[in-house]
């Protein structure tokens, strides 16, 4: 059997785990978490259970104290917490941590220890905590979006955002989201009805979602749900109440809001070409409103994108991630 806390999940401990299913005919693995935790326990129960679905899952939500200081019968807890999490003898406890041989001793078994001097896999998930960007490496696939930084590119229509959030993720090495009402509605000659509005919605949600976990620390994104209320708001006079909702629920880190001093370029999918200012000032009112990080980004197409570039720099930065190269 294995135990942790996996908080959060990194390459180390998917060394130790995978060495336990390669030594092991069968392993359980205890996810124990508490609710005061940083990061909520369903979530690291699910990043382990997508990890490792050969490995039999426990989930430990119990309140138990964390340290033999904490309580005079430490050890008797938790040797009966894994006992009846486990439900059968266990032959093996592999730990890289020296807890693992008091451990084993507790359950009549042999301690195997993995990778205790940290020399195969050389992190820790406090290092990642302190500085999850810096050590992108050794985070997989599925905790990523976790702790990727989320731009979106924000504002009225014809303010160049596809083509900025395309240039900086190629700049950053990373991936963007594209507009994903631009190929819903372009089969129907930029025709948007209320209708559409959900499913708008619901796609560039999904879209995000999928992209963040190819994303190299930074994900860009070309419009959010936020746009979707307003543009919802300004065509039909009104918008499906979960929609704000989810938007409100959905963080990111940084807004780059397009001003409207660019040339106008018409195309199908563009409405309001008389309307920019007052609908750039919406965006503007709704970012201070909801009290969202933004930078206004101004000038020629050349300035927009060196004043982004050097709005995502301090982002990472200020994350304390090493230069992105």
């Amino acid at each position: 059997m294995i135990l942790g806390k996996f908080l959060p999940p990194h390459a180390g401990h998917q060394h130790l785990v995978q060495f336990g299913l390669n030594f092991a005919k069968r392993l359980h693995l205890l996810v124990c978490t508490l609710d005061r935790e940083p990061i909520p326990g369903e979530l690291r129960r699910d990043w382990m259970s997508e990890l490792f679905p050969q490995a039999q899952l426990h989930h430990i939500t119990a309140d138990l104290p964390q340290e033999p200081s904490e309580h005079p019968q430490f050890w008797d807890i938790w040797r009966e917490t894994v006992q009846a999490a486990v439900g059968e003898p266990i032959d093996y406890v592999f730990a890289s941590e020296d807890y693992g041989r008091r451990l084993a001793d507790e359950l009549g078994a042999q301690f195997i220890p993995v990778d205790v001097a940290r020399s195969g896999v050389p992190i820790s998930g406090t290092a990642i905590r302190e500085a999850p960007l810096r050590h992108w490496e050794h985070l997989p696939t599925c905790v990523r979006p976790y702790y990727a930084k989320r731009v979106c590119v924000f504002g009225p229509e014809s303010t160049g955002k596809s083509t900025l959030a395309r240039d900086l993720a190629a700049h950053f090495h990373t991936v963007h989201v594209p507009e994903f009402a631009r190929g819903l509605l372009d089969p129907k000659q930029g025709e948007c009805d209320y209708d559409d509005i959900a499913v708008i919605a619901r796609g560039q949600a999904a879209a995000e979602d999928s992209l963040a976990r190819r994303a190299n620390r930074v994900l860009l994104c070309d419009t959010d749900l936020w746009l979707t209320t307003i543009w919802s708001d300004v065509l039909f006079g009104k918008c499906p109440t979960w929609i704000a909702a989810e938007a409100a629920r959905r963080k990111y880190d940084l807004y780059l809001l397009l001003d409207v001093d660019v040339p106008w370029v018409d195309d199908a999918q563009r409405y309001l070409p008389h309307k920019r200012q007052e609908f750039f000032n919406r965006c503007h009112e709704l970012l201070k409103r909801h009290r969202l990080p933004y930078q206004i980004i101004r000038g020629d197409w050349q300035q927009r994108f060196e004043s982004a570039r050097d709005a995502v720099s301090r982002l990472l930065q200020e994350s304390r991630c090493v230069s992105e190269g």
